[in-house]
């Protein structure tokens, strides 16, 4: 597996975006030494995710472990040596990397350059309870060698790597407990970690779907189903065709993150506009209740949305005239039966049948 060592984070995204299965969860750590020529010390770069996000790294300057979000502050009242722990660790292997790159020139007959010794590995527990781990390493970008979880044996990708593998399949006990640590006690962090960041690592935003349509040259056209604003990144998006998923002429953008930390994508479809109401974007998602059907509908034009507007005024000033007529005409009505009291002393009892004569009709 290649890991490009200036490109370490999106090595991390693009690798966690590969993650199967909704509501699956990840911890993952990569770790690189990169040596310059003119340069002594190589540069050492490491850090964790759970997830899609970054929650530690390493400051090779005061050769310390540090949290890089807010969650993860809450592990100190569980394990209060947490933090030394860890940079001990990350500080053993900032040393031992420094060797590797210099065992690795030999193996390859290299004299100087650029070069990258890469760590990577982590633990899955997906959707279906199922768990799965890995470790693997990579020298210059491409892959070195790999550990074998079921022989408890490494794989060297090449000839060098085979002098490695030599030296590291007979040490029975540190494979057994790399084996030991991705299968447990690396899901048992991942589950505790998921439980500091649980408001933003288990949230559930649903997707924004949206679809549009596009005139093509071809007298062809195509409808573009877009989804944004969606957390978890994992979403299943489809198009149907009467009610039949359709995988012909489609096509889809990339997974890619929005600033708040949810994400948007879109897939399309070419087609033939006499069918246009035969298609629909499917969409599903762990914010979904359900799945989302969604078909192209034809916004309002400028010019129909004035009429509209002028129709909705017109029947709203209709409706206000006929109001107050009626007002006018029942202040009439009140006032002539005043008036008719008044003027007649003797028709008081027929005046109060007519009234009654009006609530019986």
């Amino acid at each position: 597996m290649g890991l490009p060592w200036g490109s370490i984070l999106l090595l991390a995204a693009s690798f966690l975006a590969g993650c199967l299965g909704h509501s699956s969860h990840s911890l993952h750590y990569f770790t690189t030494a990169v040596s310059e020529p003119g340069q002594e010390v190589p540069q050492f770069f490491s850090v964790g995710y759970v997830d899609d996000q970054q929650f530690v790294s390493y400051d090779t300057n005061t050769r310390r472990r540090l949290p890089t979000v807010p969650w993860i502050k809450k592990v100190d009242e569980d394990d209060p040596q947490y933090w030394e722990r860890n940079s001990q660790r990350v500080q053993g292997t900032e040393e031992t990397f420094q060797v590797n790159l210099l065992t690795a020139l030999k193996y390859y007959n290299q004299s100087g350059g650029l070069h990258t010794w890469q760590w990577m590995y982590g633990c899955e527990l997906r959707n279906d309870g199922s768990k799965g781990g890995h470790m693997q390493f990579a020298y210059d970008g491409k892959d070195y060698i790999s550990l074998d979880k079921e022989t408890l044996t490494w794989t060297a990708a090449d000839v060098p790597a085979q002098n490695t593998k030599r030296k590291w399949d007979p040490d029975s006990a540190r494979n057994q407990r790399a084996k030991a640590y991705l299968e447990e006690e690396c899901i048992d962090w991942l589950e505790r970690y998921l439980g500091y960041g649980k408001e933003t690592l288990l949230r559930r935003n649903p997707p924004e779907v949206k679809v549009t349509l596009k005139a093509d040259d071809d007298n062809m056209e195509t409808l573009i189903c877009r989804a944004d604003g969606f957390y978890p990144k994992e979403i299943d998006i489809s198009w149907t065709k009467d009610g039949k998923n359709w995988m012909q002429d489609t096509f889809h953008g990339l997974l890619s993150p929005n600033s708040d930390g949810t994400y948007y994508t879109w897939w399309s479809i070419k087609i033939d506009p006499k069918d246009r109401e035969r298609y629909k974007c499917r969409v599903e998602h762990d914010g979904l209740e359900k799945p989302l059907d969604l078909a192209w509908e034809e916004s309002v034009s400028a010019s129909n949305l004035g009429l509209i507007i002028a129709c909705v005024v017109g029947a709203v000033l209709l409706v206000a005239v006929m109001i107050a007529g009626t007002a006018v005409y029942i202040k009439k009505r009140q006032d002539g039966y005043k008036a008719a009291s008044t003027s007649d002393q003797g028709s008081n009892n027929s005046g109060k049948g007519s009234a009654d004569a009006i609530q019986q009709a």
